[in-house]
């Protein structure tokens, strides 16, 4: 039995490989407790910020034998995007917007799933198992899953880092009913570094390993709906979708080859270092067409074009003014009150005059608020 279940690993692991997948390994199909008492007080501390679906199904989230009672092994599995470039080389090109790397290509959902699906129907047919498959949109922790398959350990960044990858792997599980020898759990080499911990432009870690959702940026500029936090605009910089700083210092990158990134990540050119001025252009139809295939595309133009609007007023291009002055007229609230925001910090008295023109008639609390704020 020992010898048929090795066997099926092997072929199971070689297959992964011809699908793109860098990183395999076997976890058992419960986490330790530990995983569940961590989330539970990250939730309780309210550090999840607005993503309340992850309070709903927790106890699944930290337990795969709740999400799946049949579930015996989950096979994790991770993709390498490591980026041809320093994410960090865009830090001081204000007049450039930064979009996270792992968004400059296609969306790694579809991707990693489809290379799942196939890996999976391979071996329900083989072993005649059950199997689930789950890429970042159900109640999987991934993350501790891929320590204990041994793919790598949570840094003190909170995502996963692995001796071979860096910090750049996407992660997929498949859940199976069939019995498979786990690998050993991946042990913590952090050491005494901290340079994730220290580049955070917003001071998103109140500790080691602990991250506060609602301070960082990838959060903000993805899954945050409304206005962002005053007092957190100005430390965003030019970053308009995503955060790759922590990731883009941690010392083990220096082994990630970006020959072992899946072709799909590689970044679409017109993605890497786009000009701040032509994204604010942008209207729904525009935004679509350039965003066709990439994970940006769900966030919608109206916040997308919010975080442009901080990054503009983040600058000092003051040919910028104009094309701010017009989305004063936006009719999306979230972009109005960005506006605002953004032009007080580049033209001051442009904003007073709009702000006589454009007050009296605006019916929005929040925008009302922003102009308030900018008096």
């Amino acid at each position: 039995m020992e010898q048929v279940d090795r066997n099926l690993v092997n072929a199971l692991q070689y297959r992964a490989k011809d699908e793109g997948f860098a990183a395999f390994g076997i976890a058992p199909g419960r986490l330790a407790p530990s995983a569940s008492e961590r989330l539970q007080q990250w939730l309780k501390d309210g550090l999840h910020g607005d993503m309340l679906w992850m309070e709903s199904r927790a106890d699944e989230r930290a337990n795969p034998d709740i999400l799946w009672p049949e579930v015996k092994s989950v096979i994790m599995l991770g993709m390498s995007y490591a980026p041809p470039q320093d994410p960090m080389v865009l830090a001081d090109q204000d007049t450039r917007a930064r979009i996270s790397v792992y968004a400059q290509g296609r969306d790694y959902h579809d991707v990693v799933k489809g290379a799942l699906k196939r890996l999976a129907g391979w071996l329900a047919h083989e072993a005649g198992a059950g199997v689930k498959v789950f890429v970042d949109t159900a109640p999987v922790m991934e993350k501790a899953l891929a320590q204990s398959a041994g793919l790598g350990w949570q840094g003190k960044h909170s995502n996963v880092v692995s001796r071979e990858h860096g910090s750049w792997l996407f992660l997929g599980a498949i859940y199976t009913t069939a019995e498979l020898s786990p690998a050993l759990p991946a042990g913590d080499t952090c050491g005494t570094c901290s340079a994730c911990l220290d580049i955070c432009p917003t001071n998103a870690f109140p500790a080691p390993y602990r991250l506060d959702a609602r301070r960082c940026i990838s959060y903000l500029t993805i899954e945050h709906k409304g206005p962002i936090d005053p007092e957190l605009r100005p430390l965003m910089g030019n970053h308009i979708y995503g955060c790759d700083d922590c990731l883009a210092v941690c010392p083990w990158n220096k082994f990630a080859e970006t020959a072992a990134a899946h072709k799909a990540f590689l970044p679409r050119a017109e993605l890497v270092a786009p000009q701040i001025a032509d994204l604010l252009t942008l209207n729904d139809a525009a935004f679509r067409k350039l965003f066709s295939g990439s994970p940006i595309k769900r966030i919608g133009r109206d916040r997308f074009i919010r975080n442009v609007l901080i990054a503009a007023g983040n600058g000092h291009d003051a040919g910028l003014v104009s094309q701010i002055e017009t989305l004063l007229r936006d009719p999306a609230p979230v972009v109005r009150g960005a506006a605002i925001w953004a032009l007080g910090r580049l033209s001051p008295e442009a904003l007073a005059r709009r702000r006589m023109e454009y007050l009296p008639a605006e019916r929005d609390p929040s925008v009302r608020a922003e102009w308030d704020a900018a008096t």
